[in-house]
Order: structure tokens, then C-alpha cells, then sequence
């Protein structure tokens, strides 16, 4: 049976080649942006330093892994439902994607 790692995991061994020989060793099949693809990833990285700065997340110490998952939760919740975007015309994202699939339906 094949373990694959998503290309989303959170880490920055990811590409450490320690962190991936072990991951052989135990047949853990990477997967990963194609080689200097730098836009592969792009908009994840973008929405994830966002949040990171939004979030106060460079200064803002949280006590456990809970506390840093439910401030994720609420923040994606803002994001989506509450967070204007100048380029989706004044709308929130959630707003913008029920008018665009208001055309279709």
C-alpha cells in the first residue's frame, strides 16, 4: 500500500533529505510542485502569508495546538464570509462565488 503526502502539508522539511529518505525507507511517496515551478504553489503561499499577518501570527504566541486551530477556524471563516476583496469587485469570497454560479443555475 502507497502513503502519499499531500502537496499541502505544512512543513519545511518537506524537502529535507533526511525527512525524505525516511519517508522511502517506509514507502511514503512525496508529492510535491514540479521543479522551479515557483507558480505551481503560488496562491497557497499567498492566502497562508495572509493569514499569517492577519492573524498576528509573527507576534502572538498561542498556549496549545487547539487555540492555534480554532484562531485558523475563525479566520477562514472571516475570510470567506466576511473579508471584502477589491478584486472580486467589492464582494467576499463567498459572495463572489454564489453570484458567478448564479449565472450558471
Amino acid at each position: 500500500m502507497q502513503i502519499q503526502i499531500p502537496k499541502d502539508c505544512p512543513y519545511h522539511i518537506f524537502q529535507s533529505n533526511i525527512y525524505r529518505h525516511t519517508l522511502r525507507k517506509h514507502r511514503v511517496f512525496q508529492s510535491m510542485s514540479r521543479r522551479a515551478t515557483c507558480h505551481d504553489n503560488a496562491a497557497m503561499e499567498s492566502f497562508f502569508h495572509i493569514m499569517k499577518v492577519e492573524m498576528d501570527y509573527f507576534t502572538h504566541h498561542f498556549e496549545t495546538k487547539k487555540q492555534l486551530v480554532k484562531a485558523m477556524k475563525e479566520w477562514i471563516e472571516y475570510y470567506n464570509h466576511k473579508r471584502i476583496r477589491h478584486k472580486l469587485k467589492g464582494l467576499t469570497p463567498i459572495e463572489y462565488r454564489n453570484q458567478t454560479l448564479s449565472k450558471f443555475i
